[in-house]
């Protein structure tokens, strides 16, 4: 009477009589972990978690660049991109194959387990290409190799979920100023008269406002001018910003001074 019912013949194959009596559920993962133990992790996880897992198609990582005003400032920036989205069509494909086991009665009391690809039926898709227009948002204090995910904008899979797209930060070198870290690092070159008597100038900043630089002593060539606050924001708390440092190069006069002009000094 067992035999003759597929479904408990299952549970009879997996369990023995005890399987009967428990009322236990068959499925493919209780067979193999009745054979293999719970050796399954080797081979990726039990069948039952395989089956839950649903399909996704592959993320894009796109490099996105960023000035450093940009960083500086922070800014909002637009991206064009063509994403191709499924689209019914006529007609029905293959989906959801997977592996089945399958019990043949051989003879008495003889049977035979085999496995076999079965798949579903369902509606045919095309890929059509979709303009969008995604806007990114660059956070002041942002730092080079960061990414920026948008969740189910990657590639698509037809049978399950589409991948992400994750704009990846890439920080541009800048004509003026170094970054390193949240410190601005800059070169200004002043007069060999200024270097000796002192000067005061103005530094252009990377959103346009001036830096007021002033000195009444000697400045050596490489000296060095720490002005606190004046760096990039930190990322994670933009109320604390980095230093900008001022190094000095000393320009000295290419050709020999005359007879006045060493007078003068």
């Amino acid at each position: 009477q067992v035999l003759s019912d597929e479904e408990k013949r299952k549970q009879y194959d997996a369990y023995g009589e005890e399987g009967l009596k428990d009322g236990h559920q068959s499925s493919h993962g209780d067979i193999f972990s009745h054979f293999f133990g719970d050796f399954g992790f080797m081979f990726g996880g039990s069948p039952r978690q395989q089956d839950r897992n649903i399909p996704r198609g592959s993320d894009i990582i796109v490099d996105l660049e960023v000035t450093l005003e940009e960083v500086y400032s922070g800014n909002f920036v637009e991206v064009v991109r063509n994403k191709p989205v499924a689209r019914q069509a006529p007609g029905k494909r293959k989906c959801n194959c997977r592996q089945e086991m399958r019990t043949t009665q051989l003879g008495p009391g003889r049977f035979q387990m085999t496995q076999e690809v079965v798949c579903d039926e369902c509606p045919n898709v095309k890929l059509v290409n979709e303009e969008r227009t995604l806007e990114v948002e660059i956070e002041p204090g942002v730092r080079d190799g960061m990414e920026y995910p948008f969740i189910g904008e990657g590639e698509p899979h037809v049978d399950g979920e589409p991948g992400d797209l994750r704009f990846r930060i890439k920080v541009l070198k800048h004509p003026v100023f170094e970054r390193r870290g949240d410190d601005l690092y800059t070169n200004v070159t002043i007069s060999l008269v200024e270097a000796l008597t002192g000067f005061e100038m103005d530094v252009a900043h990377l959103d346009g406002h001036k830096v007021h630089v002033a000195r009444d002593k000697i400045t050596k060539p490489g000296a060095k001018l720490w002005k606190k606050g004046e760096g990039l924001p930190n990322f994670d708390n933009n109320n604390i910003k980095g230093s900008l440092i001022i190094t000095f190069d000393v320009e000295f006069p290419k050709e020999q001074l005359t007879n006045e002009q060493r007078e003068g000094v």
